[in-house]
């Protein structure tokens, strides 16, 4: 299965409708080193002028949602066969919900939990290493 066959199934399972731009602009971060939302929304807006700003974050948020990009990574394609767990985080409630969490949702979750409880004070996490148990 290539890289984009496989994005394609991972947005599917996660709810997302594929339509022609959403194609177009897998189709751009694939072929190019694009360093920015606006970078990749210029070259998208030369082949189909209709395309909003918008359309390209979102595109970005569900992407990285699936852990398929990052955007430490310049917005480069990171997704393998098993990026689920690959890159992020892997939770599993009581109730056997799970989810994967992208390295960028799994930052937010523990930037906001930290936030809440106040450990944070105006500072941001910078490094998160998971410890096991031995």
């Amino acid at each position: 299965m290539s890289k984009k066959e496989h994005i394609i199934e991972k947005l599917k399972e996660n709810g997302c409708r594929i339509t022609k731009q959403r194609l177009m602009l897998i189709d751009i971060i694939l072929e190019n080193d694009c360093s920015s939302c606006k970078e990749i929304f210029y070259k998208a807006a030369k082949c189909d002028e209709k395309i909003g700003v918008a359309t390209v974050y979102r595109m970005i948020n569900a992407l990285e949602e699936i852990g398929a990009i990052s955007r430490k990574n310049m917005y480069k394609v990171e997704c393998s066969e098993d990026c689920e767990t690959e890159n992020g985080c892997l939770i599993v409630l009581d109730d056997d919900t799970t989810y994967h969490l992208s390295p960028g949702n799994w930052n937010m979750v523990i930037q906001e939990g930290l936030k809440k409880c106040g450990y944070l004070k105006g500072r941001k996490v910078t490094k998160i290493d998971v410890l096991s148990k031995e």
